[in-house]
């Protein structure tokens, strides 16, 4: 028998049974040698049987199931989103939106292994040695529920940007028909109604195909009221604005070098009735220098924001820009009855008329005096502000902020507090800490007054997660550089002492 026949009936003999597969090819095999030294070719291709079946089998014993470790909050049960447990060598696996890990570590499977954990406000109770951890032996295709007690007043919902959202459940064979948006990273939002949706807006932006993404504003819709449960797992399904081969794009191509930021974005009526988008905009060189601002209004017909007006360019003269709509806007109607538009970060530093004409007429608009710092309601000690946003709360009857300390402790820039006040303009009573970080940085929060309803003591907000700033040179996957979701119940006993007149 020559080697092309030998080969064709050996093709021939294969089934599924590998074993079976394996005897099928010594015995053609044999067929053919059987006349030319048979003792020491039968020892040959027995042992070349063997390792045959060895090698075809190992692909069926390697793709073992993962270990699925479950994190959720004691009492309440919810799953915990950003909760890291590492490993003694140092891998680290971080639970995604449904509170979950797909734990699949050849080497530690059927083995007592420890896991320290942080949790960003969610911890486990020191052992002797001053570790925070678990320990468990992780079997391929069991559960291991891990519960960790917040000690933090604000929920953590989950994550809204980024890509892998549910990445841990979808290894373990959930949340299979999520949709995955192509962004990875999103920085700094910026929100408004507009035309009965929810549009908003991003600043710099990453993508999986290159270091250097989206560097003038993405943008994507939502119902305005975008979740039907204010609970952990979080998904809200943006509807970006795509390019045409169906990727997200920049919706602010404003001319010159360097990123396009969006600043003071709302909604508003002109003379007529009609609504427009706009915003502030700023561009941006080396990293964080601003050397022009603006004015930019959307385009309907295009979907993208067009130059309404450029108020500053940097020069020797002018090295500064002058008064401009900055920050998360808020409306306001004052004793009188007239309607203004609030422009700070957090507090009011300037207002204009709430129409379209005014917001585009320098001449409308009004400096306001405004806090520097807060006291802390528990310490009295100086919190120094940063950035943050106010509203209306109904259900408080009361102005409410939430706001990012600058110079905090234990994080420099990831200590977030809230504070009341009768008016917007103050003054603004003490202080409440309600979340911390561990070296990291939580920028730019942003309240959500608009997805609840107004007898809800419901109040949410989002931020910015990032190492930057932080002195932190280990970014969490997936997480970094992205949009977090809270919850604080304005209910809490632990707010009192902010909600005192």
């Amino acid at each position: 028998m020559h080697c092309d026949a030998m080969y064709v009936k050996g093709k021939d003999c294969l089934d599924t049974n590998l074993a079976a597969y394996a005897s099928c090819f010594y015995n053609v095999c044999t067929l053919n040698t059987r006349m030319c030294q048979p003792t020491r070719l039968d020892f040959v291709l027995r042992l070349a049987a063997i390792v045959l079946f060895a090698f075809l089998s190992l692909p069926c014993s390697a793709a073992s199931a993962p270990c699925r470790i479950e994190v959720v909050e004691k009492d309440t049960g919810w799953p915990v989103p950003l909760v890291e447990l590492t490993t003694t060598h140092h891998v680290r696996f971080v639970t995604d939106n449904a509170g979950l890990i797909a734990f699949d570590l050849p080497e530690l499977m059927g083995r007592e292994t420890w896991f320290t954990i942080n949790g960003q406000g969610y911890e486990v109770p020191q052992d002797d040695f001053g570790n925070r951890g678990v320990h468990f032996v992780p079997e391929s295709g069991k559960t291991n529920r891990i519960e960790v007690q917040r000690t933090i007043i604000a929920r953590r919902l989950g994550r809204l940007t980024g890509g892998g959202l549910f990445a841990e459940g979808q290894k373990l064979g959930q949340f299979n028909d999520w949709h995955e948006s192509g962004i990875l990273g999103s920085d700094t939002v910026q929100t408004a109604i507009y035309h009965s949706k929810l549009f908003w807006l991003w600043g710099d932006t990453v993508i999986p195909s290159y270091p250097l993404g989206i560097f003038d504003s993405s943008s994507a819709t939502t119902p305005v009221k975008p979740l039907s449960k204010f609970e952990p797992p979080l998904q809200v399904l943006f509807n970006y604005f795509n390019d045409d081969k169906g990727r997200p794009r920049g919706v602010a191509p404003v001319p010159g070098k360097g990123p396009t930021w969006i600043t003071g974005y709302l909604s508003l009526p002109d003379a007529s009735g009609k609504e427009h988008l706009v915003g502030t905009y700023l561009k941006i060189r080396n990293h964080l220098d601003v050397y022009q601002v603006g004015l930019v209004a959307w385009d309907d017909q295009r979907e993208t924001f067009e130059t309404f007006r450029v108020l500053w360019n940097q020069s020797e003269a002018n090295p500064k820009p002058g008064l401009f709509l900055d920050g998360h806007p808020a409306q306001w109607t004052d004793p009188a009855g007239k309607k203004w538009v609030l422009f700070g970060n957090p507090f009011p530093t300037v207002r204009c008329p709430a129409t379209f004409e005014a917001w585009g007429n320098t001449n409308t608009w009004e400096p306001l005096k405004h806090p520097d710092k807060l006291l802390a309601a528990t310490t009295g000690e100086t919190v120094k502000l940063h950035s943050g946003s106010i509203a209306w709360n109904p259900w408080r009857k009361r102005w409410v902020t939430v706001f990012m300390q600058a110079e905090g402790k234990p994080s420099y820039l990831g200590e977030l507090w809230y504070a009341e006040a009768d008016s917007p303009m103050g003054p603004w009573g003490r202080a409440v800490k309600i979340l911390s970080h561990n070296r990291y940085t939580f920028y730019n929060p942003r309240l959500h007054p608009e997805f609840t309803s107004d007898n809800s003591p419901i109040l949410i907000f989002e931020g910015t997660y990032t190492m930057e700033f932080s002195g932190n040179s280990n970014p969490t996957p997936r997480y970094d550089y992205n949009q977090i979701l809270y919850r604080l119940d304005l209910d809490d006993p632990r707010l009192k002492p902010a909600q005192e007149p």
